[in-house]
């Protein structure tokens, strides 16, 4: 990340801090949301460009957490409403997926599949809830809808991937 000046505010340790901490874990969220690499890093890198220039506005009323998630996802959603994204094929292989710290299972790999193969609205909220350990008001809060919208879709989300995955786990 190149730094830009901005005596005494803090705001360059404060960015630095955030992308060290939050880089890999919305690098996730986003190639879940987008099923490609390249387009997930440009997705991470313009949430942190957006951090940056809003980082005045940020008022602490919620998490950095759930502030920086807010923003990677919209900007995925953003992403997803261009043409080039429409007109793209993004079905998505094992091999297409990005190297794991550590060797996944195959029971891993199949659940992780089904996870990106939900529809958005149920695979948004599951990814929030399972993967970035956020509870259902951070969710609601990201995606700005009630936190019993969020628990339907956790709870419409999980019906699907059981249904998905019966006979394979």
């Amino acid at each position: 990340m190149v730094a830009v000046k901005d005596p005494g505010s803090g705001r360059n340790e404060a960015i630095e801090r955030l992308v060290k901490e939050w880089q890999l874990p919305l690098l996730r969220l986003c190639y879940i949301q987008l099923h490609d690499k390249a387009l997930a890093e440009d997705a991470v890198q313009e949430t942190f460009v957006k951090a940056f220039r809003g980082w005045t506005q940020f008022r602490g009323q919620s998490s950095e957490k759930t502030w920086l998630t807010k923003i990677a996802v919209n900007t995925c959603t953003d992403l997803q409403r261009g043409a080039w994204f429409r007109h793209t094929d993004r079905r998505v292989t094992p091999e297409m997926l990005p190297e794991a710290i550590i060797q996944p299972t195959e029971t891993n790999l199949d659940l992780t599949l089904a996870v990106m193969n939900l529809p958005k609205k149920y695979r948004e909220a599951i990814m929030l809830y399972y993967y970035q350990d956020m509870d259902v008001s951070e969710i609601g809060t990201v995606l700005g809808i009630a936190q019993s919208s969020v628990s339907n879709r956790l709870k419409k989300g999980r019906e699907m991937l059981r249904k998905a995955l019966e006979g394979r786990i």
